[in-house]
């Protein structure tokens, strides 16, 4: 064989080696933290859907004139209330209250167990909001329903146990981070006739302002 053909078999051989080689890919998997995107109005939902929380009311009941003419001064009285509630998206929440109270006029004491159902809208700032995260201020303001189940107190003669209850909301909540948050909020509170006999028409009205604690999980 020719000296001259050695050199290009030579080269040719690494080159053939390298081409019969079996190649295998090896897949690693790593983890990685999953993080909302921020750009839609359920961001802050999908990660802290559901709250509960207590609130400690000051109420001033207010007074009242009947048709006929019997009028009755309202006191102030105290109460605290427990709820739970779900955010159905960032700027909007739903939320069931549990409420005591014990409202008076003179000599008058209504005692009363109301449970609401309140549809809450936050001002958050939405995508804006989400560039500057978290928003530590948030007010709000919303509405609610519901019904008092009252009993008689010092002799008083009621003609219906269950009344309707209505009432319009607004406050602001500090939040401190995603989980806790503190609400300092005002209720005006609306009970139809829970049909006081010695009172004709009489429909319990009050002024409510209120302080509380909320968990976010």
């Amino acid at each position: 064989m020719k000296t001259k053909f050695i050199l290009p078999i030579l080269c040719f051989v690494p080159m053939v080696a390298t081409a019969s080689s079996v190649y295998r890919t090896e897949v690693v998997n790593t983890s990685v933290m999953y993080t909302p995107s921020g750009i839609d109005d359920n961001a802050l939902a999908r990660t802290r859907r559901f709250y509960i929380g207590g609130m400690f009311n000051w109420t001033m009941w207010q007074d009242f004139t009947s048709d006929n003419n019997i009028e009755i001064h309202g006191d102030n009285t105290t109460s605290y209330e427990g709820f739970v509630g779900v955010r159905l998206y960032d700027t909007f929440r739903m939320e069931l209250n549990y409420v005591h109270t014990d409202a008076q006029w003179d000599g008058l004491t209504l005692t009363g167990d109301t449970a609401m159902i309140n549809a809450i809208l936050d001002a958050r700032i939405d995508n804006i909001y989400r560039a500057v995260r978290p928003q530590y201020i948030v007010p709000y303001v919303g509405f609610g329903a519901g019904m008092s189940w009252n009993m008689k107190n010092n002799d008083t003669e009621l003609d219906k146990q269950f009344s309707p209850v209505v009432a319009a909301l607004a406050g602001i909540s500090f939040e401190f981070n995603s989980v806790f948050a503190l609400d300092f909020g005002y209720r005006y509170l609306y009970m139809f006739e829970p049909g006081v006999s010695a009172i004709e028409n009489f429909n319990p009205t009050a002024h409510q302002f209120r302080v509380g604690a909320r968990i976010s999980f």
